[in-house]
């Protein structure tokens, strides 16, 4: 759980990611040793993940996204893993339930691109099936400050 102080601590430092520890005390109004000792409390415990910059993939080649959901064939999940490790195109994999056993997210260049990346994808004995859709457009990008917000533990009386 966050309290409000590591909330706004983490909104702010998503509004500005180049911020330094000093302007980010000034703004928050706490002393830099404070928010100093936030920060690395916050990193020890898994809730900063990761300090470095946001790539938009359209903006280096990559304009389509996709996202494939695949059935990977009984007891071959490490194997498959291992060959989605392998292409750069693949960005995340995700272990599911329902249908699908994994899910990927995927950027190409193009529509023969991501055509031929599935197929490297299904080359794979470890894969049985694939079922693609191609993101036409972002609606709600990558947010995490709504939940910062619903995550602050009450104040104790």
């Amino acid at each position: 759980m966050l309290d409000a102080l590591d909330s706004r601590l983490l909104t702010t430092m998503r509004a500005h990611p180049r911020i330094g520890l000093t302007e980010l005390a000034r703004l928050l109004g706490v002393a830099r040793g404070t928010v100093q000792a936030r920060v690395e409390k916050l990193t020890a415990r898994g809730v900063i993940t990761d300090f470095g910059p946001a790539i938009a993939t359209e903006e280096i080649g990559y304009p389509i996204l996709a996202f494939a959901s695949l059935q990977i064939a009984q007891g071959r999940l490490t194997e498959a893993v291992q060959t989605l490790a392998e292409i750069p195109e693949i960005l995340e994999v995700y272990g599911t339930s329902g249908q699908a056993d994994l899910l990927c997210r995927v950027v190409a260049h193009s529509t023969p691109h991501l055509q031929e990346i599935i197929a490297r994808i299904l080359a794979s004995p470890a894969v049985r099936r694939s079922d693609t859709t191609i993101a036409l457009s972002t609606q709600i990008p990558y947010r995490v400050e709504p939940l910062l917000k619903a995550a602050v533990t009450p104040a104790a009386p």
